[in-house]
């Protein structure tokens, strides 16, 4: 019975490279009366209307936004700014003498050292012209193509706490957004850094100087699967992680890429983001051919419409998903438990919506924040 077989979900590959200035991140910048403005609606002249509808809102981290709440926007908005001082130390000059070091060596170093300094996972992949956008879109180079520069691209994640997820939509998700972008672009700065000091060029990307897709890269680098809300899922924490990479030249060993038919199998009967998506911006339904691969084509400008409303980057389907449970010895054993049994998974998704409910109210914040 088709209940209890795990149903064949292809891995779907990407055709074709993301126009950066097409994202919402970049189309929210765009000044009315600006050449950037007037050279973008020039070309996509059916998307100026929709934008201008998140223009006349608020505001991200905005004061009369519906969630405004005035130390929590003031932290957020402080630790982004801090990750804006990094962006000057994604790239940088190469030592003239390169060090003599296998990629094995190296590999498990890099690894291990960033495991020790606070990532959650540690992938490597060869970089594919797929996982680079294909122009520049935020920033001094808006518009300049991007040519893949790079051999290697290292991807790491960190994890984001699950109490201030849970309040989600409120200020404390927006809070820890910032802090794990601010912690995962230093983790890659560094490690750029180590790379360009050993003689190898070598680039972080990270929060606002993106010329790579991360999810994509970390999932070909073995840390997850891209899931129906679009973000990475990982095995042990769902989509609760924050993503930064390295591109570089240096000699290293890949992973095998990530294909969770199980978790992709999950997802399908889960629907449990969808269900709680304050817009309805994630599809309930299976997945389609968008853009030449197959996907869940997410609305992505009623979700940042949504952003510009509330004051935060929202964040319901990250807290209900029952991946991103806390990462203990009860979750775990479910976690594996449903990776090795379609009737599991198929009991998991009503399981979980009995002692969570299918769409679970916010939580209340860690009490230092309230």
């Amino acid at each position: 019975m088709s209940f209890f077989r795990r149903k064949h979900v292809p891995r779907s590959e990407p055709r074709g490279r993301i126009d950066e200035r097409d994202i919402m991140f970049s189309r929210w910048r765009l000044e009315p009366g600006s050449s950037r403005y007037r050279e973008y609606y020039a070309r996509h002249p059916e998307r100026e209307n929709i934008d201008q509808s998140f223009r006349d809102a608020p505001g991200l981290l905005k004061s009369g936004a519906s969630l405004y709440h005035p130390l929590m926007f003031a932290a957020a908005d402080a630790t982004f700014d801090t990750v804006d001082q990094l962006h000057a130390l994604v790239d940088g000059p190469v030592h003239d003498r390169q060090q003599d070091i296998s990629a094995e060596e190296l590999s498990t170093f890099l690894k291990g050292w960033l495991l020790q300094l606070g990532a959650h996972s540690v992938g490597i992949t060869l970089l594919r012209d797929e996982h680079c956008y294909s122009h520049v879109g935020r920033g001094e180079r808006y518009g300049e193509p991007v040519t893949p520069q790079h051999r290697f691209a290292l991807a790491l994640t960190v994890e984001m706490d699950h109490e201030m997820v849970r309040s989600a939509p409120a200020g404390p998700i927006v809070m820890e957004s910032s802090r794990e972008y601010l912690r995962s672009g230093a983790l890659a700065v560094q490690a750029a850094q180590m790379l360009r000091r050993m003689g190898w060029p070598a680039r972080a990307h990270i929060d606002g100087r993106y010329e790579v897709v991360c999810p994509l890269v970390a999932r070909d680098a073995g840390l997850g699967d891209i899931g129906r809300m679009g973000l990475l899922m990982t095995p042990r924490l769902g989509p609760r992680v924050r993503i930064a990479v390295v591109t570089t030249d240096a000699p290293l060993l890949t992973d095998s890429p990530s294909h969770d038919e199980a978790m992709l199998d999950f997802c399908l009967s889960c629907r449990k983001c969808s269900a709680t998506c304050p817009t309805e911006a994630i599809p309930p339904g299976d997945r389609i051919d968008a853009e030449g691969a197959a996907r869940w084509q997410i609305d992505s400008e009623a979700c940042f419409s949504f952003w510009n409303q509330s004051g935060t980057d929202c964040g319901r389907c990250m807290s209900v998903c029952p991946y991103s449970h806390q990462n203990n010895l009860l979750h775990n054993s479910v976690r594996w438990i449903i990776a090795r049994s379609a009737l599991a998974r198929r009991l998991a998704v009503p399981l979980d919506d009995l002692i969570y409910g299918r769409t679970p109210a916010p939580k209340d914040p860690p009490t230092w924040v309230r």
